[in-house]
């Protein structure tokens, strides 16, 4: 057992996780820990309450954008999973910046021993398709990364603080069949254009499942305050991805614009996502998370071909 495991409790104590933020990746890591932990789901509507007991989770009705509903939050739990995005605008994520005062609102020793952040890789901009690991510079493009980049600011001066250990997840395109905003085919099916190849950009994958196993790898094996990219090991240009989705489901391939034609007649965030190139490198999710990935790649992934028993 490494210094991370040893941080949460073990025995006949079950750890008590909070996950903030229980959309589709937060219920498929309700499902792994299910029995295991002591599950609580901070949840801003009222309405899917029921869904989330019948996921096993405790609903404490809260919004990160009214931090007057967070009291209830400090001393809860042992760890907490972060998936909830910032707010749509602004360059500074108030949400996460109100989850922490909330959470600062006790005792050095009853605050979480360990709190994961579900990032993006958009915090690195445009890296003209290289490939790269962690130690490389944010350099966010957008108002979308920046305010990303404040989230993981904000979360690794509360962990040095409170001695809290804080695993940021680094996350590119979630996919899965059974994913809501997150079916390839259905992007396909509309017909959205895609780049020529020649002016394409590398994007980076990781199937919703595999995603939640990491959450989970870093609630035990996190190192402290550390960034881990959660992708998998395809390389493919966004064009490329797209036409394989179409071709393993029989339909029609998506339109090539070039550059400029695509500036012209596509709306700013989708030229944003077609403007960053960059291949991640997944060796820390491996090693240090010692994550074996069930879908290593997409083809695998739409294929439901899982590589691991």
């Amino acid at each position: 057992m490494n210094a991370a495991s040893r941080d949460l409790p073990s025995g006949f104590k079950r750890p008590r996780l909070l996950i903030v933020g229980c959309g589709d990746i937060g219920l498929r890591v309700a499902r792994l820990l299910r029995g295991r932990w002591c599950l609580r789901a901070l949840t801003s509507s009222p309405a899917r309450c029921a869904e989330l007991r019948a996921a096993g989770a405790r609903p404490l009705v809260g919004n990160l954008d009214v931090p007057a509903t967070l009291g209830r939050l400090a001393g809860l739990a042992d760890a907490v999973l972060h998936l909830a995005p910032p707010p749509g605008h602004g360059t500074s994520d108030t949400r996460t910046a109100n989850l922490i005062a909330a959470l600062a609102r006790q005792p050095r020793a009853l605050h979480p021993r360990c709190l994961v952040y579900a990032s993006t890789s958009g915090v690195y901009g445009d890296c003209g398709g290289a490939r790269f690991d962690e130690t490389r510079a944010v350099n966010p493009a957008t108002d979308r990364g920046r305010r990303r980049v404040d989230a993981e600011a904000r979360l690794r001066a509360y962990g040095r603080r409170f001695d809290v250990r804080v695993a940021l997840l680094r996350v590119p395109g979630i996919y899965a069949l059974d994913r809501a905003g997150g079916d390839p085919r259905e992007r396909v099916a509309r017909g959205s254009p895609v780049l020529a190849d020649d002016a394409d950009v590398f994007t980076n994958h990781i199937h919703a499942d595999d995603l939640a196993r990491a959450c989970v790898a870093a609630l035990h094996r996190g190192l402290p305050q550390r960034v881990v990219h959660v992708c998998d090991d395809t390389e493919l240009k966004m064009g490329a991805y797209f036409d394989f989705v179409a071709d393993r489901f029989n339909l029609p391939r998506p339109p090539r614009l070039t550059r400029e034609q695509a500036v012209a007649v596509l709306p700013a965030m989708q030229l944003s996502f077609m403007g960053e190139s960059r291949r991640l490198d997944n060796t820390r999710l491996k090693c240090e998370l010692g994550l074996r990935l069930r879908y290593p790649t997409v083809a695998q992934g739409l294929a439901g071909l899982n590589a691991t028993v």
